[in-house]
């Protein structure tokens, strides 16, 4: 037992290790993450689906008692998918909410923007939603990917258009900023590779839908098909002006979109635009990761429709929780992001496979088509998939 004097003398230090434990989003009954992402404006839908998803997977682990006896929680803040005010947000999720670590931002230009600033104050950036090729850098350290990267969506989007349907006239319409220039390295690499070019180019200023210009350029390089690389309103605002323009070309788009909200923008203007995925099928129940996600997402959210963005938020919530219960008791930062590395994990049927050279944790990419009604239809090859 301890004396009256060591115990005086014990008595700070333990207070300092108190102290710095909730400095680092740790306390004694729960771990605090953080969450930079679009809830308003015209990007709205990804954000809020991420964090959604995110929530399910911890409203889930919550009622099993959380992960060693800690609750987790998530505080979200609107960056409204704008970099500086992501790392605005970024900073004050680290130094006033002081969290643990930073899951689930939302975009490229933002991650540039956040990821710098986590990086030096040490703090884990766990799954954000791009597949961006500069945070697939292995320096990075304290990034971890669960999606498969835009060059591996943009190298699928051009093997399937040219093998399936022959497609020969590719152009691209894409965002221009850093997420935008991602996707259009990607399809270049891809182009180059079969010894193609692109017949046309066009673009439009984030967080806006003046796409008119664009769908004009694009039509004169009279392509077969037209690689999408953005957001949700500004590609449904395309395609529809395109299909004015009786523009007869097959629209592809990526992950990033936002697919149910791109179908439901478009409505009857959707039919037989493709999105590739990163994720399974978000209806196929006979999935055992997607029969577990649907019913958390209910419980969770109970408004909310089951979709492609908020399935990827709960994946990145049940890998954060996975990686949590085999880390150290209390975890830290650095033990977090060790034991994904050093771990591969299955999340219900769902391979995820990270290493000391690898930080990205699925190479699977996934086609669907938008049906008559604004569904989604997974297929395996494009022939015969449209309309």
């Amino acid at each position: 037992m301890l004396s009256r004097r060591s115990a005086l003398l014990a008595a700070p230090a333990l207070l300092l290790a108190a102290e710095s434990m909730a400095n680092s989003g740790i306390f004694n009954d729960r771990i605090v993450f953080g969450q930079a992402a679009p809830l308003d404006g015209p990007a709205a839908a990804l954000g809020t689906g991420m964090r959604d998803g995110i929530l399910a997977a911890f409203n889930e682990a919550n009622k099993a008692g959380g992960i060693h006896g800690r609750k987790v929680e998530l505080i979200a803040r609107d960056d409204g998918y704008e970099p500086v005010r992501s790392a605005a947000v970024t900073r004050q999720l680290i130094t006033e909410d002081n969290v643990f670590a930073l899951i689930g931002p939302v975009g490229t230009p933002t991650s540039q923007a956040a990821q710098p600033i986590a990086a030096e104050a040490g703090v884990p950036f766990i799954g954000p939603f791009t597949g961006a090729e500069f945070l697939r850098d292995i320096k990075l350290a304290n990034v971890i990917n669960l999606r498969a990267s835009y060059f591996q969506e943009t190298e699928e989007m051009v093997e399937r258009l040219t093998r399936d349907l022959g497609a020969s006239r590719i152009a691209i319409l894409f965002q221009d900023d850093a997420f935008g220039r991602a996707g259009l390295a990607g399809v270049q690499r891809a182009l180059t590779k079969r010894n193609m070019a692109l017949v046309a180019e066009g673009t439009y200023e984030r967080n806006t839908i003046a796409v008119r210009g664009a769908a004009l350029a694009i039509q004169r390089g009279r392509p077969d098909a037209v690689i999408m690389v953005g957001a949700y309103r500004p590609c449904a605002e395309f395609i529809k002006t395109a299909r004015q323009l009786r523009l007869n070309a097959t629209f592809v788009n990526i992950s990033f979109v936002g697919s149910d909200a791109l179908a439901q923008e478009l409505g009857a203007a959707g039919a037989g635009v493709v999105v590739t995925q990163v994720v399974p099928f978000p209806g196929d129940e006979n999935l055992a990761v997607v029969k577990r996600y649907r019913a958390a997402l209910a419980a969770a959210v109970p408004n909310a429709t089951p979709g492609f963005v908020s399935l990827e938020g709960y994946l990145v919530g049940r890998l954060t929780l996975a990686a949590l219960a085999k880390a150290a008791n209390p975890p830290t930062r650095q033990s977090l992001l060790g034991t994904i590395r050093a771990n591969g994990f299955d999340i219900d049927g769902m391979p995820l496979s990270f290493s000391a050279d690898k930080n990205q944790g699925s190479d699977k990419v996934w086609l669907t088509v938008i049906q008559a009604d604004g569904s989604f239809r997974a297929v395996e090859r494009l022939s015969g998939a449209q309309g």
